[in-house]
């Protein structure tokens, strides 16, 4: 007969109330993270949330969130114009550039204010302050509720 060990794995303690305020400011102000690499504000935010999702509701809505709202911000230009682009050629020409030249000045403002915001988004986590990014918290919130 052999003796079997059973490895078992603790589960993690859930985050205290200045842990989560710390992390979920980290995960806003990842934004900042973009203006030295380009692209890696993102990647920030969605690590804390794979390391805090099971620990703490509230720093993965708050990671989500400001995972979601840079992906819009940082990528929607370049998303948009590359799909404004292949369907430019394919299929409508230069119908769809218009609207592409019209939305481009709102995103450019977006992406300047995004580090403003996920500052501010920041702050207000730090102090124990619930913060929704505009049409981004409330679709964040309802697939985080339905996991």
């Amino acid at each position: 007969m052999t003796t079997e060990t059973v490895q078992s794995h603790p589960i993690p303690a859930p985050l205290s109330q200045g842990e989560e305020r710390t992390w979920a400011m980290l995960a806003h102000l990842s934004v900042l993270v973009n203006l030295f690499t380009g692209i890696l504000g993102p990647v920030v935010a969605l690590i804390i949330y794979l390391m805090f999702a099971n620990r703490s509701k509230y720093v993965a809505y708050h990671a989500m969130q400001s995972f979601l709202f840079q992906l819009v911000v940082w990528y929607g230009i370049g998303v948009m114009w590359g799909v404004v682009g292949f369907l430019s050629l394919l299929v409508v020409g230069l119908i769809l550039l218009p609207f592409a030249c019209l939305l481009t000045p709102l995103l450019l403002i977006g992406m300047a204010l995004a580090p403003i915001y996920g500052i501010i988004a920041g702050v207000q986590t730090s102090q124990g302050r619930d913060f929704q990014y505009l049409w981004i918290g409330s679709w964040v919130r309802g697939l985080l509720d339905h996991e």
